[in-house]
């Protein structure tokens, strides 16, 4: 009975001792982090609008805790492993523990190896993220230029189940724009891996042809119209706009959708298939969608301290 506690004791004694550090270096940061917010108030007392790609950024974020949180584990699990078999080792002997030897190599290794899995996905997740997010940040920055020409211009404009890239009013009409990050091949073949040909049915990449996010396009400015009507009490209609930005985009047919490389939405104003608002219109307009927008708390917030 006195071995059976002592094997106990040492296994317990070295998983406190490998998770003590990392849950202590834990607790001082969340206890920081919250004294900091408890003598600290933002200057800012309202909500701000959703910046371009804010959804997406808090996937980064997301993703990213999950890839430390995998990788601290995968460099931990196996090691304290060890460190059981050893100490089992140590107290039933070398000889008495080497049956027991392929149930620990069977276990480190399926845990690497899905650990492992787990990060693979995870990197390729980061990329296709990362490249999303970009495109939003450089649609981004071309649709607020239209705000010199008397636009508003809203970014992540939360749906139903659903974000809006951008939404942009103007007195030429409402526009609603998905944004897709498409990666370019590298083929060493210059413009020809950066073209995409649309013939008013389906989008052509170099390597690929997709029609769905003009689906997508089409769906989501549908939805807008709706909503827009219900909330304003005037008929509303929504123009789908798909950007490409960072590639070439050669048109050969007509579509509802109109298709724009990044540059090209300084013309976003002047598309065709627009419906006119009035000033009074816009205003409605841009009222509900600013407030539907408006749901980004500031740092320090009395929400935040609240939570």
């Amino acid at each position: 009975m006195g071995e059976i506690a002592q094997q106990v004791g040492i296994i317990v004694g070295l998983l406190a001792a490998s998770f003590a550090g990392p849950l202590l270096a834990i607790g001082f940061l969340v206890a920081r982090k919250r004294r900091a917010r408890a003598r600290r108030r933002s200057p800012v007392a309202i909500d701000l609008l959703r910046s371009p790609g804010h959804t997406i950024r808090e996937q980064l974020d997301e993703v990213g805790i999950d890839v430390l949180t995998n990788v601290f584990l995968l460099m931990l699990i196996p090691l304290l492993a060890l460190a059981t078999f050893l100490a089992q080792s140590h107290l039933r002997g070398l000889q008495g523990m080497m049956p027991l030897s392929p149930i620990y190599v069977v276990l480190v290794l399926s845990f690497v190896a899905v650990m492992v899995r787990k990060l693979w996905r995870a990197g390729g997740q980061l990329d296709k993220l990362k490249a999303g997010y970009d495109a939003e940040l450089a649609v981004g920055q071309e649709l607020d230029q239209l705000m010199r020409q008397g636009a508003y211009v809203f970014h992540d404009f939360p749906a139903d189940g659903f974000n809006i890239d951008h939404v942009v009013i103007a007195t030429t009409g409402v526009f609603a724009v998905e944004t897709k990050g498409f990666t370019k091949p590298n083929r060493g073949l210059g413009r020809a891996d950066a073209t995409v040909a649309f013939d008013g049915k389906v989008l052509k990449f170099p390597t690929w042809t997709t029609k769905e996010p003009l689906e997508q396009a089409e769906r989501q400015a549908d939805w807008l119209a709706k909503w827009l009507t219900s909330a304003t009490g005037s008929p509303v209609y929504a123009l789908p706009v798909l950007a490409l930005p960072g590639w070439f985009v050669e048109l050969s047919g007509r579509s509802n959708v109109n298709v724009y490389s990044g540059r090209q939405l300084s013309q976003l104003l002047r598309s065709r298939g627009a419906k006119p608002l009035s000033d009074q219109d816009i205003q409605r307009v841009a009222h509900q969608v600013q407030q539907r927008c408006r749901t980004v708390a500031p740092k320090y917030s009395d929400k935040e301290k609240a939570s």
